[in-house]
């Protein structure tokens, strides 16, 4: 039998708004029919289906949720409404035809027109890399203007960041593997190193960046979003217009892998010289350095500016778990492993 979605699964251009899909049925798999619409966000994982539909039933009612684990019906982590909700709203901004109403900056609007329609050389970005940068436009610069129209969308995301990690705003973007994240962080900075530059008393643009990287290898990888780099992606991918490159070699950009924050020991002590120091029933001795001391020694280049972004790559290596959340759950061994994973993830 012939089965159209495996004979050809690609329906749409990587560079165009994606108008078509393929249809899945609630256990994921293909229908053969295609929908003339976008997919909506959905927390869906397309599987070969089981030749014994033993268990089916209930693998189907099992829901992907927020780093937690696996959640049922009765208990759900599903913010896929408010991802639709905000891709739509960016959708239609998107098409707004005058960049006099995109209620943006010139420079955010310049570097808009130009991903959107430069005649690139040789690498273009791909439409999921500027709906990316879009969406973190949109929600810095269109949505506080829009009253109460988007502020919905604001307090829900300044919600979710207060849960998990109080005082930091934090933003997920979440693209497919192969999509070209190192592209989207490179436009990220662009945009915001030319806003900051030119507009030197805005409070939502930086010229101050932490990346943090889950290994070196990848660390290594992304020296491209160094301005000065040789193969800096701002010049070789053609990212920024010519007479904005100036304005990126003022941008302070810090790599690291998330290993550099572990704090580490300030005086270096055989067991008996530590015993020595803190004599017979003394206090131990604290000789690790403070957290002050190690953001000096990670990130020396950021210190003294007042706002930067932290740009974690990975992301889903590293989280920090909700405050008062424990692993009741485990017991022995498996207890103290998840404990191991935790203090590892948290670093």
């Amino acid at each position: 039998m012939d089965n159209a979605f495996f004979q050809k699964p690609i329906l749409n251009s990587p560079y165009a708004y994606p108008r078509r899909h393929w249809e899945l049925d609630e256990q994921g798999q293909p229908t053969q029919l295609i929908v003339e619409d976008r997919r909506k966000a959905e927390f869906i994982s397309p599987i070969p289906r089981p030749r014994k539909q033993k268990g089916a039933g209930k693998q189907a009612n099992l829901l992907l949720d927020q780093g937690q684990g696996l959640s049922t019906e009765e208990q759900q982590y599903n913010n896929t409404a408010l991802i639709n909700a905000v891709r739509s709203e960016v959708e239609k901004w998107r098409n707004i035809p005058h960049s006099s109403d995109w209620r943006v900056t010139p420079e955010t609007a310049r570097l808009l027109q130009y991903w959107r329609h430069h005649a690139f050389s040789s690498i273009r970005p791909f439409f999921c890399q500027i709906e990316a940068v879009e969406t973190a436009i949109w929600l810095t610069e269109v949505a506080p203007q829009m009253g109460k129209a988007a502020q919905l969308f604001l307090d829900q995301l300044n919600n979710a960041s207060q849960d998990a990690n109080p005082g930091l705003l934090r933003l997920a973007l979440k693209l497919a593997t192969g999509a070209g994240k190192t592209t989207v962080m490179a436009m990220l900075i662009a945009w915001q190193t030319v806003n900051a530059v030119r507009h030197p008393n805005s409070k939502k643009f930086t010229r101050g960046f932490l990346i943090v990287a889950p290994g070196i290898t990848i660390k290594d990888r992304l020296r491209v979003l160094q301005p000065n780099d040789p193969d800096s992606y701002y010049a070789s991918r053609e990212l920024v217009p010519g007479d904005m490159l100036a304005d990126l070699e003022r941008a302070r950009i810090v790599i690291t892998n998330y290993h550099a924050f572990k704090l580490r020991e300030r005086l270096e002590l055989s067991k008996g010289g530590r015993r020595l120091l803190q004599g017979q029933g003394g206090e131990a001795l604290n000789t690790l350095e403070t957290e002050g001391q190690m953001l000096q020694r990670v990130m020396p280049e950021l210190m003294g500016l007042k706002n930067i972004i932290a740009i974690n790559d990975e992301a889903h290596h590293c989280y920090r778990e909700k405050p008062g959340a424990t692993d009741d759950d485990f017991k022995g061994d498996e207890k103290k492993e998840a404990e191991e994973n935790s203090v590892a993830a948290r670093l």
